[in-house]
């Protein structure tokens, strides 16, 4: 399971800007991965992680902007098509016996 983040957030004054790197920060902190500007995602492991994650995001948004989640299955996420551009290295796949466990 995944959980994506997707924000837009206002950068106009000196503390939104700063509102926005500590959202970010949080994220990357927090595991999340960069998939495009402003769209992170994470892998979870089952429903009790999303909830906590959740949880974790809801303490850290900021004050303004719009800040969306959406859980997807592995399966799900597999099944999105690169249009343009190129994979980035987190996205290659990997063969299943090469896979670590945590």
């Amino acid at each position: 399971m995944r959980l994506i983040v997707f924000f837009d957030l206002p950068m106009v004054t000196k503390a939104e800007k700063k509102a926005y790197v500590q959202f970010r920060r949080f994220l990357l902190n927090d595991g999340y991965d960069m998939i495009q500007w402003s769209i992170y995602g994470r892998i979870l492991n089952g429903v009790d992680a999303e909830k906590k994650h959740l949880a974790r995001l809801a303490e850290s948004l900021p004050p303004e902007g719009s800040v969306r989640c959406m859980s997807v299955t592995e399966k799900q996420y597999a099944g999105i098509r690169l249009l343009v551009g190129m994979t980035l290295f987190q996205e290659k796949k990997i063969p299943p016996n090469q896979m670590l466990l945590f």
